[in-house]
């Protein structure tokens, strides 16, 4: 239903369209029309409340559409007796979500340009074109509410469960809610919305932090061993090259803690080998380029044997990328078939598990968490939250098997010839002598 303005726009625009035929009702104060010649259905439009409505009857036959649009007439009328149709026309004056949408994707790109990955860019997009826009797309923004958006939790859920027999994964869900609460803000930053509605979870409990998919020492020997067969032992010639660039590829990561996009980043430029004077070994210092900005690295010595089988095995420029591409399918295969893919709690293991494996072992040898953090390039807190809570070193059996000493029986003592403290005898009260007492005369009150 379109809302106009003044009474005098519904001529003007019924002349605008080239009206044909029209059909008054209701003193005049409702009609019926045809747009053009061509038209099949009838217009209904009418005066209420100082406003212009119009719609369109679906009706071919003039009877339909007379009798439709009397009924039309009779409920626009009541809802203006109840108030209700104010808040019609307030709601269709609103902007919908859609619009507030519109307008984040638009402004979202240009602002981020250069600060934000254009993956990252992408996936707010498709969250709002595949999910959100279908859902409150039609939706005034004022009632983009609280309930709204527990409905739309709900919807998601059932609807996933029905398509793919699962829920959605929670950080999924966590990231169409930073999209919605993105576009919101979008919204309030152009007066489209008064205030930002509360988009917490209600009956969530904490949720479990489970560690990170890693390798342990007796798993990341069974997968660099594994790579390394394939590379000695390649199954078809033409895929040596391939095999050769994986088991670097392993080696290298497990012992630098790189991020999967910051290697596939890493130019041989960025790598000098260096003779490191507090270990007085040889050791990598890298010059990272991620998502955290520019950093540094230092490797464990163990990287560099395998730098120098890629720098001799491409021959390289010094702006040529050390991992120009990565063998995923080749990965994915081995561990397959070494039963590495999956660990214990069901997490699958990627490239990613790498840089976990390199995290986990170094604090399973003592290393300092601050520096471990500084050298990964992340916090404290996500290392002690995800890595350092399922490594066993980081709990001490002297501190938490503790005893006290051991209470010996006075028997026991007595055979073994042990001698025990004695315990000073208890001290009578020494009575005075009966001479020294003197009895007191009752005294009587005077009469």
């Amino acid at each position: 239903m379109d809302v106009l303005t003044p009474e005098a726009s519904a001529e003007a625009s019924l002349k605008q369209d080239g009206t044909t035929e029209r059909h008054d009702l209701m003193g005049g104060k409702c009609y019926i029309y045809k747009r053009s010649a061509d038209s099949k259905f009838w217009q209904a439009a009418a005066y209420v409340g100082n406003r212009n409505y119009r719609v369109s009857t679906k009706m071919e036959g003039i009877t339909s559409a007379l009798r439709f649009a009397e009924e039309w007439y009779l409920e626009l009328r009541g809802k203006h007796v109840r108030g209700d149709l104010d808040k019609l026309v307030l709601a269709n004056a609103e902007k919908t979500f859609k619009h507030a949408a519109e307008q984040f994707l638009r402004e979202f790109p240009v602002i981020t340009e250069g600060q934000r990955s254009p993956i990252y860019v992408a996936g707010h997009e498709r969250r709002l074109r595949n999910y959100l826009i279908p859902f409150f797309g039609d939706k005034p923004l004022s009632q983009v509410n609280s309930g709204a958006i527990q409905e739309y939790r709900i919807d998601r859920i059932e609807k996933s469960k029905a398509a793919r027999g699962k829920l959605p994964a929670r950080n999924t869900l966590h990231q169409e809610m930073v999209a919605l609460r993105q576009t919101l803000k979008t919204a309030l930053r152009h007066g489209w919305l008064s205030s930002l509605p509360d988009m917490s979870q209600p009956y969530r409990s904490n949720s479990k932090i489970s560690h990170r998919a890693w390798f342990s020492p007796i798993e990341y020997r069974k997968l660099y061993l594994a790579t390394s067969r394939r590379a000695e032992n390649p199954i078809n010639e033409r895929w040596r090259y391939a095999c050769e660039q994986l088991h670097d590829y392993v080696i290298f990561m497990a012992n630098t803690g790189l991020r999967p996009d910051e290697a596939n980043r890493l130019e041989y430029r960025d790598v000098t080998v260096v003779m490191d004077k507090e270990t007085n070994q040889r050791i990598l210092e890298i010059e990272v380029r991620g998502k955290r900005g520019v950093g540094y690295c230092k490797s464990m010595p163990s990287a560099v044997a395998p730098f120098f089988r890629l720098r001799k095995r491409n021959k390289p420029k010094p702006t040529d990328r050390i991992f120009p591409s990565y063998q995923h399918e080749l990965f994915n295969r081995i561990l397959e078939e070494e039963e590495l893919k999956f660990d214990r709690e069901g997490q699958r293991r990627t490239a990613y598990s790498l840089r976990h494996t390199y995290i986990c072992l170094r604090l399973m040898e003592g290393a300092d968490i601050y520096q471990i953090a500084k050298n990964c390039r992340t916090s404290v807190e996500m290392i002690e939250k995800f890595y350092a809570s399922h490594i066993k070193n980081q709990l001490s059996a002297a501190a938490i098997n503790i005893k006290r000493p051991p209470r010996i029986a006075e028997g026991k003592a007595a055979e073994d010839g042990q001698s025990q403290p004695t315990k000073p005898a208890p001290t009578k009260r020494k009575l005075q002598p009966r001479s020294n007492y003197v009895r007191r005369k009752p005294q009587h009150s005077p009469a």
